[in-house]
């Protein structure tokens, strides 16, 4: 009993808080929009299933809390279900009044305005996070100078040097040496461009970081990039750097491109044979991860629900129908063509993404169960 509850509390409640964080906001975002265009809205809910309590406002929008606490949804009068599939029968029947009020009678471009509120809610929410953080902490960074670099490694091969400065790597501005060693790491196997300063002259160079596998201070495994490079760091090399509001501005703006651009090369190393299924995560992983990270503070678990947050809504966008990014691709088709797509060209739509999404989440289930299980016995 004690040994479940420890569970409970260490993986499931932080899981769930950031999780529903991340759903309020993602919802809220398609809500609020949708309510600025005059679209009747129907329910509100955190979580799928049945229903665990809720209450209905003014509008009439009935919001609740269910039982399957894994996600939620906005869904509008005249929806056939919680993916906005238009319900053709139910339309035909509602009150002429309430029609020009249905999302499906509101004009291609309000309609592509409040299915994009919820990713923009989710990179709006990570912006504002990181921001806070950077204005408020500040970072601890180490001058992003080469200490020694290891005989036969890529870097030597590639020609740097003892003493070499690091000013950007692929476009991004290195700030301090943890920056270099990041943008680094998360380019396995991947060509990088690196702009460094030597003796007041900038040199550029193009290498390939080699993939390693790493454990980190929880035992998960981590495939990353190495090119050889060392620092000795002592602490009067350690600074805390606060930036002002308006370059903070700018530093986070930096961090979620490179977060953006760098969950595509994750994504994309799949296609080329280079990806690591077993850093592929779905529920299960996420609740571990949020447990792990939960014994590191509250600032570290605020700082994954950043990332959750711009993960969750990059996801959203991919032109899958089910997902935001699919019903996006229906409305630029209609704009384009300048009629909807038919209703049944939209059905198969949705089955396909429908059973896109279903497998991806039964994988990824099947991956985190599968991994979690040999870090067990292994």
């Amino acid at each position: 009993m004690i040994d479940f509850v420890f569970w409970l509390l260490s993986y499931v409640v932080p899981f769930l808080a950031v999780l529903t964080v991340i759903v309020f906001v993602h919802e809220m975002g398609h809500y609020l929009v949708a309510r600025w265009n005059g679209v009747a809205i129907q329910t509100f809910s955190i979580g799928f299933g049945r229903e665990l309590f809720g209450w209905n406002d003014r509008r009439g929008t009935r919001w609740r809390i269910s039982a399957i606490p894994l996600g939620g949804y906005v869904r509008f009068v005249g929806d056939m279900n919680a993916a906005s599939v238009p319900d053709s029968e139910a339309i035909e029947k509602i009150d002429p009044a309430l029609r020009p009020h249905l999302f499906t009678n509101k004009s291609v471009w309000q309609r592509i305005a409040i299915v994009a509120a919820g990713p923009i809610a989710n990179v709006l929410l990570t912006f504002l996070i990181l921001y806070a953080l950077l204005v408020g902490y500040g970072r601890y960074t180490i001058p992003p100078v080469i200490g020694e670099v290891v005989a036969e490694s890529v870097a030597e091969e590639a020609g740097l040097e003892t003493g070499d400065r690091i000013l950007s790597v692929d476009g991004f501005a290195v700030h301090g040496f943890e920056d270099f060693q990041r943008l680094v790491a998360t380019s396995p196997e991947r060509p990088i461009s690196m702009v460094f300063d030597r003796a007041g002259q900038a040199h550029t160079i193009t290498l390939v970081p080699e993939a390693t596998q790493v454990e980190d201070r929880f035992g998960n495994t981590q495939r990353i990039g190495r090119i050889g490079v060392t620092r000795d760091v002592s602490e009067a090399d350690l600074t805390l750097y606060r930036p002002g509001p308006v370059e903070a501005v700018g530093m986070t703006v930096e961090e979620i491109r490179f977060i953006v651009i760098r969950t595509g090369e994750f994504l994309g190393d799949f296609f080329v044979g280079r990806g690591d299924v077993e850093q592929l995560g779905g529920p299960v992983k996420v609740a571990r991860v949020s447990g792990e990270v939960a014994t590191l503070g509250i600032v570290a678990l605020i700082n994954l629900t950043a990332l959750l947050s711009l993960n969750i809504g990059i996801f959203n966008l991919l032109p899958v129908p089910m997902l935001d990014g699919g019903h996006l691709l229906y409305y630029v088709i209609e704009a384009v063509r300048g009629r909807p797509l038919s209703m049944r060209v939209q059905e198969i739509g949705f089955r396909f993404g429908f059973a896109i999404v279903l497998a991806l989440m039964v994988f990824t289930l099947f991956n985190d169960t599968l991994f979690a299980y040999l870090r067990a016995v292994g």
